[in-house]
């Protein structure tokens, strides 16, 4: 599935979208996942012209997992990705050559569900049970990480190929025995399990990595410095502004995504604000990768995963496009689990 943004309509093009220019460049984005709360800041800086008034003709597409989207931008099929940075990290140990530009999960968005009918209580009754997910998720990638702090073989475990639209009809019919999803949908679970919804948050599992972040291929990055630093900053701004005032930006993405329901992508973005929280966001810069954590992720990734080939972890991510300026407001957003 592609979401091209392609306003044919003259009402749109008049309402939403700022002049195009001659200098604008193509920029191909491929999202983690079909288009969701989370991404309503591309949105909302689309609908306001920012990423053409940068300089920027940006594409934004659809993904099918963080895996996939990362394996996108490893191709050049794509030149920027929403991706899992754990996964990123694992993936450059293969030879992709992936580049965080900016964070935006500073908290890993990761939980499994199952139901406490099925008899699991916890993640350590998970060897032997099927997990349902896609191919491409990012979960698949990092998931054995989280089997072995919890003393499970992750080979014990056995993952069922299913389309995330499916996760939870398969969990609630008994065709897969857990499943996982980010945090920013947890309210969509919650109410169709109840009570019966059974919960770990991996960063409340011992395992928090950094969530999703922006990537780049490294030697693109090298020939096209302006292009990331436009988008990078256009971004950061949209984020900030979406997390002070997320109304507008929530209907920004309805208004160019017409199966979305206003109402449940504003949970949604709420969601995502905790996810995007951490003393790092609120207090040096909104989507900032703090070395030491950064570190401390390659290592985790290394002793779970393995690294095929170890290389510098400096080399995986840059804090040079981000403003300093920026950060993460201090706001509260609801705690629904």
């Amino acid at each position: 599935m592609k979401t091209a943004l392609k306003f044919a309509s003259a009402i749109f093009a008049a309402a939403l979208l700022a002049p195009a220019t001659a200098s604008a460049q193509k920029v191909v984005f491929t999202l983690n996942w079909v288009v969701g709360g989370d991404h309503a800041p591309y949105f909302y800086a689309i609908k306001n012209g920012w990423y053409k008034q940068a300089g920027l003709d940006l594409d934004i597409e659809a993904g099918r997992g963080s895996a996939a989207s990362a394996q996108k931008v490893a191709a050049g099929t794509a030149q920027i990705g929403l991706t899992d940075m754990a996964g990123a990290l694992l993936f450059n140990g293969k030879g992709a050559n992936l580049v965080g530009v900016m964070n935006i999960y500073a908290n890993s968005p990761q939980g499994m569900y199952w139901k406490k009918s099925s008899g699991i209580k916890s993640v350590k009754d998970l060897g032997g049970k099927r997990i349902g997910n896609p191919a491409g998720d990012g979960a698949r990638t990092v998931g054995p990480a989280l089997a072995k702090a919890h003393g499970i073989d992750p080979n014990s475990v056995i993952w069922v190929n299913i389309d995330s639209n499916s996760k939870l009809a398969a969990l609630k019919s008994g065709a897969i025995d857990a499943t996982t999803s980010f945090f920013n949908l947890h309210h969509v679970f919650a109410r169709e399990l109840g009570d019966d919804m059974g919960f770990l948050a991996w960063r409340d599992g011992g395992l928090n990595p950094y969530g999703n972040s922006i990537v780049v291929r490294a030697d693109w990055l090298k020939d096209n410095k302006d292009k990331v630093a436009a988008f990078v900053k256009v971004s950061q701004r949209a984020f900030a502004e979406c997390a002070k005032k997320p109304e507008p930006c929530v209907q920004a993405m309805v208004d160019m995504n017409g199966a979305l329901k206003f109402d449940n992508e504003m949970t949604n973005w709420h969601l995502v604000t905790i996810l995007m929280s951490d003393e790092t966001s609120k207090n040096v810069a909104l989507g900032w990768h703090d070395d030491k954590r950064m570190a401390a992720d390659y290592a985790l990734v290394d002793q779970y995963l393995k690294m095929e080939k170890p290389y510098d972890i400096k080399a995986a991510y840059t804090n040079e496009f981000l403003d300093k300026n920026i950060k993460m407001p201090a706001i509260s957003p609801p705690k629904l689990y």
